[in-house]
């Protein structure tokens, strides 16, 4: 399994990035995907999550109605597009699969809110 994260970087506050995730190594549509992040400090939370053939996502309630996650199963890609971005979006976010063997991770990215 490898899950690599792309797209991170500076932003102001009220900005917007968009978060790529690369996987390979595992049959991709067969699982739901998540975004997770974890700010200094705090512990990992889950951000977002996709079903196997994105039907049906989940938010945290911070980031309802600003964030939004999609996937392309052709292209074995997650993403997470984020909106309306405040300081305390500040974190690592990381790409995650949770299979049978356990969770794997990507190396994350990061992104840093701030005027």
């Amino acid at each position: 399994v490898r899950l690599v994260e792309s797209g991170g970087g500076l932003v102001q506050p009220g900005g917007s990035l968009r978060l790529s995730c690369a996987a390979s190594g595992f049959s991709f549509s067969s699982y739901g995907m998540s975004w997770y992040r974890q700010a200094p400090g705090k512990e990992r939370e889950l951000v977002a999550f996709i079903s196997s053939f994105g039907g049906s996502t989940n938010y945290a309630d911070s980031v309802k109605g600003r964030f939004s996650i999609s996937r392309d199963n052709i292209k074995k890609t997650v993403a997470l597009q984020m909106n309306s971005l405040k300081p305390e979006d500040t974190a690592v976010y990381y790409c995650n699969v949770r299979k049978i063997g356990g969770d794997y991770w990507g190396q994350g990215t990061q992104v840093s809110v701030s005027s």
